[in-house]
């Protein structure tokens, strides 16, 4: 590519995945005109998050779009069409543009998960076909497209997002601390919160002690 990608938005990723899952499942109306398209990006079903985009807002990804050469314009007839051009930009193999088109729609999966929810797409054999595209997808020489996610705990396999959009935000439970790493303000604040409470308690029972061994007329534990 002569210039580098751009960071995408949600919803630029949104428009790009409609295109390219669209040509492949409604051949017959692609290219997509824009009430097809925002019919697409705010579809209720294959789509995470499910999102409400107005006209206007497709309109400016698409022209975000355009300007990175991820979105071609066909001016013929009475109203423009849009096609992505997804595959040339990325020079990526048609196999893993529908597990990104997937990832773009969809958010994080696991293997398993895209190889069923790509299946409209692409039909991978089986998982470590998946799998392989996806290593070569993290190792690609022009830079990492996707990312293998800590996985989750109860979780029997790691999710993969795409890296389109920059590095994904971390669940916190995925979030797990590294050995070494600092503690924040509020834990700091909380371990003294906590220290304060147990040297009150000690302090009250040493009281309890003396009045008791006053009481008995033993030495106080202190004396």
């Amino acid at each position: 590519m002569a210039n580098p990608l751009p960071t995408l938005s949600l919803l630029e990723t949104r428009v790009l995945g409609t295109l390219v899952e669209k040509q492949h499942t409604v051949p017959d109306t692609y290219p997509l005109t824009l009430n097809a398209l925002l019919a697409g990006c705010n579809q209720k079903s294959s789509r995470s998050p499910v999102m409400e985009a107005t006209e206007a807002d497709v309109q400016v990804a698409l022209d975000s779009l355009r300007s990175a050469n991820l979105v071609i314009e066909t001016s013929g007839g009475r109203v423009a069409r849009y096609s992505h051009n997804f595959e040339r930009v990325l020079q990526v193999p048609s196999q893993a543009a529908a597990l990104l088109t997937v990832l773009m729609l969809r958010g994080p999966q696991t293997p398993g998960e895209l190889r069923g929810n790509s299946e409209r797409l692409h039909k991978f054999a089986d998982i470590s076909a998946v799998e392989a595209f996806l290593q070569e997808l993290a190792a690609r020489p022009a830079g990492p497209l996707v990312v293998q996610l800590p996985r989750l705990p109860g979780a029997r396999e790691n999710r993969w997002a795409h890296l389109l959009s920059g590095a994904p935000k971390l669940e916190p439970s995925a979030a797990e601390p590294t050995p070494g790493q600092e503690p924040s303000v509020d834990e700091i604040a909380a371990i003294k919160a906590q220290l304060a409470r147990l040297d009150g308690e000690v302090a009250a029972l040493k009281a309890l002690v003396a009045r008791i061994s006053a009481d008995l007329g033993a030495p106080s534990p202190d004396g």
